[in-house]
């Protein structure tokens, strides 16, 4: 096929990419509420998952909320999940992987990234960065000590909605 025809394996991607655009505009509209709309999150649930091994006095910890997680029947086997992810002021974020491939939007504030083999670096809001499945992320962190940060995550995956951060030892 030419690259103009995709055959059925790139058009899958093409879908899954156009999906994951249509989940960041809906996150931009999401971000961009009117004034007098919620200022803050709502209540955790108790499924919530917080950064493992949180010490106390040390920096806080993220906090990873999945809003949703389906089976994409186009793609068998795989699943589509979105969650957001809450930096408190000065929030960090080890080393870890993820188990899909994964799309960040920062919604608010402004996160600082890494992966393995390439420079850190800061993202404001409406800016992306994509990490390939199993990518070393070597950290994440709210780049300000005074304001909140959140981002939009959209991972891809095997179809089972498990864990969506896997702590590197």
């Amino acid at each position: 096929m030419s690259a103009l025809h995709p055959g059925p394996q790139p058009m899958r991607l093409m879908l899954l990419v156009a999906g994951g655009a249509a989940l960041v505009a809906l996150a931009a509209v999401w971000g961009a509420r009117p004034a007098g709309g919620p200022a803050t999150a709502p209540a955790m649930p108790a499924h919530v998952h917080a950064q493992a091994g949180a010490v106390p006095g040390a920096r806080p910890a993220t906090v990873v909320r999945p809003l949703s997680c389906e089976a994409l029947p186009n793609v068998p086997g795989k699943s589509i999940t979105t969650a957001t992810v809450d930096f408190p002021p000065g929030a960090y974020t080890p080393a870890h992987r993820h188990p899909g491939s994964v799309t960040a939007f920062v919604i608010a504030g402004a996160v600082r990234s890494q992966l393995a083999g390439e420079p850190p670096r800061t993202f404001g809001p409406g800016t992306t960065w994509f990490e390939p499945p199993g990518a070393l992320h070597l950290f994440a962190e709210n780049a300000s000590a005074t304001e909140p940060a959140r981002i939009l995550a959209v991972f891809v995956a095997d179809d089972n909605c498990g864990p969506l951060v896997i702590p590197e030892r």
